[in-house]
């Protein structure tokens, strides 16, 4: 009998693997046929206004330039719109690309029906345009939405250069048009083209850059977004300019320092020698 017990517990434990086996294959069967049985549940979809093609920042909606489209119930972020009647005379504060998604969010605060540069401005400052050229305007690279330092240049009264000065007077100013116009110096002059660059400041800016803009003349310099630095400076003089970048003086020697000792010492006769 001992020969066949090992037997014994082998055909015991297969056959529990085996019952253990069919239970398992049944109730996977019944799950699957019970999931193939079950509805798939399907998303609605709901129509919002996508914009009809590219639009500028500053424009006042209307019913031509949006259309619906069906979105996605469960993809569409809050505060979009379902009806044409929600957007009229609403102004956008971001560029919006041919099949974008209108959000409130992108658009100024209600009331705001006037449009272009005035709908864009926040509520608490002021848009002020200052006269530029290529050269001011960083070549014409600069854009709205772009940020950027105003520096003046003024020259002392009696035209003394040597006094004159650069001093940087806003940082981090927000653009929010650049455009031309035409300009006639003089009653015999031909108008020419000169470009304008509109800001966003304060009262206070205000005032600093329309005394700039009559006394001296204006620099604009372009600034990462990502660059939130405040720096104040002294300003720069034609003394301060030409003293820059100077290689340093070496410090002079003071008696009894300096210069190269030679001492030779043959047999018992020590000499020191002083270059």
């Amino acid at each position: 009998m001992k020969r066949y017990r090992p037997l014994a517990f082998f055909g015991v434990a297969l056959l529990l693997g085996l019952v253990t086996s069919i239970l398992v294959f049944s109730w996977l069967q019944n799950e699957k046929n019970r999931l193939m049985a079950a509805p798939i549940p399907l998303s609605k979809n709901v129509q919002v206004l996508v914009s009809n093609a590219d639009l500028p920042w500053g424009t006042k909606l209307t019913p031509e330039m949006m259309q619906l489209q069906e979105f996605p119930s469960g993809a569409i972020p809050e505060g979009h719109f379902t009806s044409l009647e929600a957007i009229k005379d609403r102004v956008i504060l971001v560029d919006l690309k041919r099949n974008e998604l209108l959000l409130e969010s992108k658009l100024a605060p209600l009331g705001a029906t006037s449009g272009g540069v005035a709908a864009v401005t926040d509520i608490n400052k002021r848009a002020m345009s200052v006269k530029v050229d290529d050269v001011i305007g960083v070549a014409g690279f600069i854009k709205p939405a772009d940020r950027v330092d105003v520096m003046v240049t003024i020259e002392p009264e009696g035209g003394k250069q040597t006094n004159m000065m650069s001093k940087m007077i806003l940082e981090n100013v927000k653009v929010l048009a650049a455009g031309t116009q035409m300009e006639r110096k003089g009653k015999d002059e031909e108008p020419k083209q000169v470009q304008v660059i509109t800001v966003e400041v304060d009262v206070e800016e205000a005032e600093k850059l329309a005394l700039a803009s009559t006394q001296g003349r204006l620099r604009l310099a372009l600034r990462n977004p990502l660059n939130k630095e405040h720096v104040l400076t002294k300003g720069a003089n034609v003394g301060a300019l030409l003293s820059s970048f100077r290689p340093k003086q070496a410090p002079k020697a003071q008696d009894g320092e300096g210069g190269v000792r030679i001492e030779v010492i043959k047999g018992d006769v020590r000499r020191e020698y002083k270059f």
